[in-house]
């Protein structure tokens, strides 16, 4: 393979497009924009400040600024010098962003003025930290090294490090969705595959215009020689975005290409249709957490006539494994959906495979020892490919858990941690998280093939499945968030929810029902439900009602 380095491909780009636009940013309608030779340049200057400051490859770089031309720059310039860029998402709460950071001891500090604010208040965390650098005014001086001051002297020349395709490239933390985040190792060789696999399977190249719901993207798109166009919104919140605001740039800048959260374009969706507008985005990916046939509807009814709509599954350990479009959800698989078939998450891509694994509570230490189950059986789905991730940072428990060997076969499968099927076509079904199967002494139930039978009761916005007790001898609890903040007649709600479930074998078992007025979420995608928490919040009702 040739350098992989993602950043050797902004130099193949720059050389390609020179004064084509690569990166746009902007609030409430006013832009600044670079052009490829301009991005080039400026992580060029980056790279070498923070190289002529002692920044060396393989350092630990912790990365905390906000969505911008630095965040996109520096971050190219940390791939091009070949040090191991950490990214975490700072709204997953102190305690565990602290855990985080102390968990993959960060040799530098790269941030804007707050961050290193909270890092002399909370100091052990950051007891690895030898060198400080500021994106912003170096408050009270404390802040370290300005990057501004230093990449103003530097050169706009720099070659990127020929990085090898198992060499460390970043740490990116999960979700935190079904326990503690966990630092993903990503190797450069990853991230060469991603690259490869967004251009040719999905076809994005130099002709789109991206306008990226998860900043990291935009990196993949100017990379590709397409132009990234950052909304103005705050991507730990994507529920929250103003819908406004994200489709201006859209039609300012003739988007053509987004990823995002289904939370962003069920906000984005709504607003368009009551509007009466058409956007001009002719390739729109969705992922993060089930994507429902209402949506992809109501988003293809705000979309040119020919274009389409993905939504790939994955995980940060794995991005992406299969892909699926929204006009075959439409016409085959949502009408399964609906009676409690699972989602339809799609072929494997090129590259990948995928199978089920009769699911155990340990590890395993070769692929031989997995039980693989026969078609439209529900197990664990374990992924293997180019982009199966390494293991955890410096958590080797997690990763004999997580991971099999395939000594047969070479390289390593990763067991996702959710529940599934495949059916006679190849494609992969999504039943659930394996650490949300409610355990009854009947057998498991799967939240996802449950929960569609309720969210067809024109007051649901979603349900989630919960068990209470004993794992074996799990009473079935249902929760639903509504669209209303509050149900007109609790009482006859709940018994047209009793009725639903009495009339599906799937959910025949459930008879406590619940109605809460917002369900903890995930901070990435505002989309996963946090079904460890609403357990306790159920438990917590449970014993008031009863007096404890």
């Amino acid at each position: 393979m040739n350098n992989c380095n993602i950043g050797a491909a902004l130099h193949k780009a720059a050389a390609e497009q020179k004064e084509a636009v690569a990166l746009v940013t902007g609030k409430k309608g006013k832009y600044q924009q670079w052009t490829f030779q301009e991005v080039l340049a400026n992580s060029n200057r980056f790279a070498n400040a923070l190289h002529n400051k002692g920044v060396q490859r393989g350092d630990r770089v912790m990365l905390m600024v906000r969505p911008s031309m630095e965040f996109i720059c520096l971050t190219y310039a940390l791939f091009q010098l070949g040090a191991v860029v950490i990214l975490i998402d700072p709204g997953m709460g102190y305690k565990n962003l602290l855990r985080c950071i102390g968990s993959v001891q960060p040799k530098v500090l790269l941030a804007i003025p707050p961050v290193h604010l909270f890092s002399r208040l909370f100091r052990q965390p950051f007891a690895t930290v030898e060198r400080r650098f500021c994106v912003g005014p170096n408050l009270l001086g404390i802040c370290g090294i300005s990057m501004k001051g230093a990449a103003s002297k530097a050169s706009p020349e720099f070659t990127a490090v020929n990085t090898k395709e198992d060499e460390l490239a970043a740490i990116i933390f999960t979700t935190g969705s079904t326990g503690p985040p966990k630092g993903v190792q990503y190797t450069h060789g990853i991230f060469y595959h991603q690259l490869q696999q967004i251009r040719d399977y999905y076809g994005i190249g130099a002709e789109d215009i991206d306008q990226p719901g998860f900043p990291l993207f935009g990196l993949f798109a100017t990379a590709l020689g397409a132009a990234a166009v950052i909304p103005d919104m705050d991507p730990t919140r994507p529920a929250e975005v103003d819908p406004a605001r994200f489709i201006r740039s859209i039609q300012d800048k003739q988007v053509s290409y987004s990823f995002g959260s289904p939370a962003i374009w069920n906000v984005v969706s709504r607003y368009c249709i009551d509007q009466q507008i058409t956007l001009p985005v002719r390739k729109i990916l969705m992922a993060g957490a089930p994507v429902p046939g209402e949506l992809i509807e109501r988003v293809q009814q705000i979309m040119p006539k020919d274009g389409e709509i993905y939504t790939p599954y994955g995980a940060t350990e794995s991005l992406p494994s299969t892909s699926i479009t929204g006009r075959e959800i439409l016409k085959e698989t949502w009408k399964e959906t609906r009676v409690g078939k699972g989602t339809c998450v799609g072929r494997p891509l090129p590259g990948m495979r995928v199978e089920i694994i009769r699911p155990v509570d340990g590890p395993l230490a070769d692929w031989n020892e997995a039980d693989v189950l026969p078609t439209s059986t529900i197990g664990e789905i374990a992924v293997k490919g180019p982009v199966v991730t390494p293991a955890y940072d410096h958590n080797e428990e997690e990763t004999r858990m997580a991971k099999i060997p395939d000594a047969e076969g070479g390289g390593l499968w990763h067991r996702m941690g959710d529940m599934g099927y495949q059916d006679d076509q190849g494609r992969l079904w999504f039943c659930g998280r394996k650490a949300h199967r409610v355990l009854t002494e009947n057998g498991p139930m799967y939240t996802i093939c449950c929960e569609a039978i309720f969210n067809e009761h024109p007051e649901v916005f979603r349900s989630a499945l919960v068990g209470l007790g004993e794992p074996g001898k799990q009473e079935p609890v249902l929760t639903v968030e509504l669209y209303a903040k509050k149900a007109r007649d609790e009482e006859r709600l709940c018994a047209e929810l009793r009725e639903l479930a009495r009339a599906n074998l799937l959910t025949s078992r459930i008879k406590t029902f619940m109605i809460f007025a917002v369900f903890p979420v995930d901070i990435r995608h505002n989309a996963k439900i946090f079904r460890e928490k609403l357990a306790v919040w159920v438990q917590q009702r449970m014993d008031c009602r009863q007096g404890l």
